[in-house]
């Protein structure tokens, strides 16, 4: 079958390490099945797997992808849940200290089949588009779970976003707008900022920029390069939700002092679990919300959009269609 892989790993040209070709097709195992996808998506830790973070280098060649959507073995229209828990697990998945991530330990999706734990198939709505669907396993289901599950926020709450143009950046400002917060976003990129608010977003400010007022929560992917903005963002009492660290993580301040004296609360999160997947396609569904697509290729073009990626020349999300 056609896959991209990993076949070396590069901290400094990861893309040289990134092959498109065949590959074995998955084999059946009990309590796993097999999926025909028909879209994938593209995400940062493609890009880290090829620079030899969080793949160790005895398990190539891999085949890179964490989201994905198609067809089961039974015709079903699924999306894919690349959370895959240790032998036994109960409970919370993202808990679990043995978990891995498609493209970890087995085999990922982009590629034309990828096989899975059945239980890790969620059921695709059916006016979502493949595109669509091939969005939410990774990036949107990070946003649903930062926004949702661990801010601790109500409707009308305002919330600052670190970064608008990635792809859990435009999931926030897609998934906050829709449920009722007032969503601002930074940007070094000042057009980023502006498609940021065509996309639901109610402000945009350059990065570092003092807010008009201080936020509820803080939604931070960014890492070193905007922690101390995001802990001085806050109001007293006020929540920053951590799920990345593109820029580095350790800043020049850990900002303690801040912390403790207004009584902040800093929430780790990470991925979310097969229900939370669900429940993010429905929200998607019934509220008609189209996750921003920067770019859509065949999988036969991965490198393009790897190279998309690596460039920092995004806003939304890449997906390869499959066929």
């Amino acid at each position: 079958m056609l896959a991209v892989y990993a076949a070396s790993q590069s901290s400094d040209d990861p893309l040289s390490g990134l092959e498109i070709g065949e590959r074995p097709e998955p084999q059946p195992r009990p309590g796993w099945s097999i999926v025909t996808l028909k879209a994938a998506g593209l995400n940062h830790h493609d890009l880290f797997s090829l620079q030899g973070v969080g793949l160790p280098a005895d398990r190539l060649p891999m085949v890179l992808g964490c989201d994905g959507a198609g067809l089961d073995e039974h015709g079903n229209e699924v999306i894919v849940h690349a959370v895959i828990p240790s032998e036994g697990w109960q409970g919370d998945e993202t808990l679990d200290p043995r978990r891995t991530l498609l493209s970890e330990l087995h085999d990922g999706t982009l590629a034309q089949k990828v096989a899975v734990p059945t239980t890790n198939l969620v059921p695709k709505p059916a006016g979502l588009s493949w595109e669509h669907a091939a969005c939410l396993s990774t990036a949107w289901l990070t946003a649903y779970r930062m926004l949702f599950t661990n801010a601790g926020l109500t409707p009308g709450a305002t919330v600052l976003v670190q970064g608008a143009g990635g792809g859990v950046a435009t999931a926030l400002v897609q998934l906050g707008s829709a449920a009722g917060y007032r969503m601002w976003v930074t940007s070094r990129d000042e057009e980023k900022g502006k498609r940021a608010l065509e996309i639901g977003a109610d402000a945009a400010f350059g990065s570092g920029e003092r807010l008009p007022e201080r936020v509820d929560a803080v939604m931070e992917t960014v890492g070193a390069a905007t922690w101390s903005h995001s802990v001085k963002s806050l109001k007293p009492g006020g929540t920053v939700v951590i799920s990345g660290a593109t820029s580095g993580d350790a800043p020049p301040k850990a900002e303690l002092t801040q912390i403790f004296f207004r009584q902040l609360r800093v929430i780790g999160s990470t991925m979310g679990t097969r229900l939370e997947l669900e429940r993010l396609a429905q929200f998607v569904s019934h509220r008609g919300i189209e996750p921003v697509v920067d770019t859509v290729l065949p999988l036969e073009q991965a490198r393009d959009g790897f190279a998309k990626m690596a460039a920092g020349d995004l806003f939304g999300k890449v997906v390869f269609t499959v066929s």
